[in-house]
């Protein structure tokens, strides 16, 4: 917005401020040296002067209650705004000329101030919401603009009352068709709408897993796209995480399979298996946490737990650290069938001596980082032995 534009706002606005206060300016004693102004808030001069230091932290949305759109509750914190964006020496100059104006024209400029407002009234996030769910059933449009419409999503569904509207207004269904979209990066920031919606909300993930959407997403983590599979896988996480319907869905659509492939596979991206490790991680955490209520589905079998303990011999201290993490959880299960896999199938003892040499050998190189590798290393040997000593009895 330019200077000359701002200053007629804030002109405007004092000259309504003015107004809203004249019938009771002899009543009152709190006239501050700005020119005799009344605020409607009683603040002092000394208020209204620290608020041209105040950092801009309006909201961009229409709020409850009432409140203006564009971000401020009120003309008074448009007002508050409009201080910290001007020229204290001028405002004063302006309030003098307010003071100056007869009832008939401080009335005259109230008017022009409210069909002002009307013009620059900023769309609240659901009307927002609402033009681009409409853009993306426009068949007709560009592919620039449907993945316009895409990333303006993107950020909509951040907030969780926007990612709660977005099923009412349509958009989840929308969406969900994008992931058929024959463009990856269409498909990929579709996926991304999914995860960041319904993350660690129930009823937007419920909503989605309605829709059968996660067969879908499970075949686009195969894609060659590397950015689409890491969304998808994602968005499956989010889904999933702390939903009992959804992983109960994750594993009858052969969920652990799928993190097993990835896990295995020599060539894949490797930020898909740090991906997938937390995944395993989580689901994990998620079955102690179950361990005296709801019964879920075991946490996959031998074969992936094996592949998790096959990528500590990897040379990425972070994606080893993910991997110690996995195997953490996964020692923490209630159940005596992972214990059994990680001593024998896995030999995880063997395992545990020999990343305390590798650490021991990095320490020079990492520093503070090799410690604390080290202590998680040893965290795990001491949770895997605990459990051990707690079991009376292990087949070997």
């Amino acid at each position: 917005m330019d200077k000359s534009a701002l200053a007629t706002i804030l002109l405007l606005l004092w000259l309504y401020l003015a107004t809203e206060t004249k019938a009771v300016a002899e009543d009152r004693a709190n006239k501050s040296s700005l020119g005799g102004i009344l605020w409607a808030s009683g603040k002092d001069e000394s208020d209204f002067l620290a608020a041209l230091d105040a950092d801009d932290d309006y909201d961009m949305g229409e709020k409850d209650g009432g409140e203006l759109t564009g971000g401020f509750s009120s003309l008074e914190s448009m007002l508050q705004w409009a201080i910290g964006h001007s020229d204290p020496e001028k405002l004063k100059e302006k309030a003098s000329d307010v003071q100056r104006l007869s009832a008939t024209e401080l009335s005259k400029r109230q008017a022009e101030i409210q069909e002002l407002m009307e013009k620059l009234k900023m769309p609240s996030d659901a009307e927002l919401m609402k033009i681009a769910i409409a853009d993306l059933n426009n068949t007709s449009i560009s592919l620039e603009e449907r993945q316009r419409a895409l990333n303006e999503l993107l950020i909509l569904v951040e907030p969780i009352d926007n990612a709660n509207d977005l099923d009412k207004l349509g958009g989840l269904v929308v969406v969900v068709r994008e992931l058929e979209n024959s463009e990856p990066d269409i498909r990929t920031t579709s996926a991304w709408i999914l995860g960041k919606a319904s993350q660690n909300n129930e009823l937007v993930q419920n909503q989605i897993l309605e829709l059968g959407v996660l067969t879908r997403l499970m075949k686009m983590v195969k894609s060659s796209y590397v950015e689409e599979a890491l969304k998808a896988l994602y968005a499956i996480s989010a889904l999933i995480r702390n939903n009992d319907n959804g992983q109960e869905l994750f594993n009858l659509e052969n969920g652990y399979s799928m993190l097993q492939e990835i896990l295995s596979n020599i060539t894949i991206d490797i930020r898909l298996q740090k991906k997938a490790l937390l995944l395993v991680a989580d689901l994990a955490d998620y079955q102690q946490e179950l361990a005296y209520g709801t019964k879920l589905s075991p946490v996959g079998d031998h074969h992936l737990f094996k592949s998790v303990v096959d990528l500590t011999s990897t040379n990425d201290i972070d994606l080893l650290e993910k991997a110690l993490l996995a195997i953490k959880s996964l020692l923490r299960l209630p159940s005596i069938e992972p214990l059994v896999v990680l001593r024998d199938i896995c030999g995880l003892e063997d395992v545990l001596e020999r990343i305390k040499v590798q650490l021991e050998d990095l320490t020079n190189e990492l520093g503070d980082y090799a410690q604390e590798m080290e202590s998680l290393r040893r965290e795990v040997h001491i949770t895997f032995h605990r459990k051990l000593e707690k079991v009376s009895w292990v087949p070997t």
